[in-house]
């Protein structure tokens, strides 16, 4: 009858602990990146006694229960859709890094913002780790990158964007032209667009005319390369209501020629660079069939070159990687940065601060990152941004867990009730 009393004591007490845990849950179930908890339960002193001297069937006494241990539900949360782009929801294992005085501290909560001074943050303040690349100088991109691998994870740093970025001008070095000219003694025409070091787009213009007198076999021609201003000049006279178009501005004309064999594969060219208002451009006519041609057929032709105008920033955007991504005004992109997403060999040892927030501990093990075939740090996971990871408790397995917790509160308060009652009878019968 005693033990009756400590079973059912025991029981009143893992049972309440293990209803608290459930109401913690569902008091989070709308908290981003929260993960909930269950308890786990264990017998007390458990004997095995046999029912009967012939019978196999054994029988167990236990004096209680206990908390065994507390584990964390480690699956996804539900993904919620946002309105920002530096939401981010992590598709997978890992955890973000976000740091204020102390520690690194770790979470699945993804709902970040920018400060006042351009960094990452949470809605409270703390910095969301990373690594930013060295390709920006004075507000200038001095490197284009496609990713910006991870460093050193006792390194990482905040993710301080720039408010304002450059996308440095490049200017044209080389121009390629392609085409067919023909064999017909007319004016051909090629055109190619080059930016000068000041960013303006300019025109490359090759006139081809047949040379004369012809060398046999194959054909001669002349060419004339014009580097100009691609636009002309608008000027409006108010007297007398008239538009006038300038010409566009010269900046330089080379004279060459090129040879064909009778084939109509280029031979040869004598025509070199040209001066792109400052910027030495290398005309190339390619060779044999890879360029320039003149057989029979109509007049073809087209051009490529090198060389980037400037631009400014657009706005960032954090990709499935973990990049940060700048966009640029002339189409360019540039990752300047990219977001730790840390692992660890045992999350469920972690210790808890809150329901969203964790540090490490001597059981968890010391934060990590995963590796490429390359030997370099990764994510490890995929992102999602305009995304929010909700808690990963659901409502109705919760709401059922409480009742089973609840009921079997109440029968361990029975069973104190009745060993009581059984306690008293036997004292009665004693008197």
């Amino acid at each position: 009858m005693i033990q009756g009393f400590y079973t059912g004591i025991s029981g009143i007490q893992t049972h309440q602990y293990g209803i608290d845990v459930v109401a913690d849950n569902l008091s989070n179930i709308s908290t981003n990146g929260f993960r909930g908890y269950v308890a786990e339960f264990s017998s007390l002193f458990e004997n095995y006694e046999t029912t009967a001297l012939a019978s196999s069937v054994d029988s167990t006494v236990g004096v209680g229960s206990s908390i065994h241990a507390t584990t964390m539900d480690e699956s996804t949360g539900t993904l919620a859709l946002t309105q920002r782009s530096t939401d981010l929801a992590i598709l997978g294992d890992g955890w973000f890094g976000i740091q204020g005085e102390g520690e690194p501290i770790y979470t699945r909560d993804g709902s970040f913002v920018f400060d006042v001074n351009r960094d990452l943050v949470t809605s409270d303040g703390y910095y969301v780790l990373g690594t930013m690349g060295n390709n920006i100088t004075d507000g200038v991109l001095t490197e284009t990158q496609a990713d910006i691998p991870l460093g050193d994870v006792n390194a990482q740093q905040k993710l301080r964007l720039p408010q304002e970025l450059t996308y440095p001008i490049t200017p044209t070095t080389e121009v390629d032209f392609f085409g067919n000219i023909g064999v017909e003694d007319s004016i051909r025409v090629i055109s190619a667009e080059a930016i000068d070091a000041q960013g303006n787009r300019n025109s490359i213009r090759l006139e081809l005319t047949k040379a004369d007198p012809q060398v046999l076999p194959g054909s001669q021609w002349d060419v004339k390369a014009t580097a100009q201003s691609r636009e002309q000049d608008i000027v409006f006279d108010a007297e007398t209501n008239e538009t006038t178009y300038l010409p566009a501005e010269v900046y330089d004309t080379q004279f060459g020629s090129v040879s064909f064999d009778a084939t109509g594969a280029l031979l040869s060219t004598t025509l070199g660079s040209i001066n792109n208002n400052g910027a030495t451009v290398s005309l190339n006519l390619g060779s044999g069939y890879s360029g320039i041609i003149s057989s029979d057929g109509s007049f073809t032709a087209s051009s490529s070159s090198n060389g980037k105008e400037g631009g400014d920033l657009l706005g960032y955007d954090i990709n499935q990687n973990g990049q940060i991504i700048a966009t640029f005004s002339n189409g360019e992109q540039s990752s300047i940065g990219s977001v730790a997403v840390f692992h660890f060999q045992n999350d469920q040892g972690l210790d808890r601060l809150s329901g969203t927030r964790f540090t490490e501990s001597s059981n968890s093990g010391k934060p990590i990152f995963y590796k490429d075939a390359n030997g370099q740090n990764i994510i490890g996971t995929t992102l999602a941004n305009f995304r929010i990871e909700g808690s990963n408790v659901e409502m109705a397995a919760g709401l059922t867990e409480l009742i089973v917790l609840q009921r079997s509160y109440d029968a361990n308060a029975k069973s104190i009730t009745t060993a009581d009652e059984m306690l008293q009878k036997a004292l009665n019968m004693s008197a």
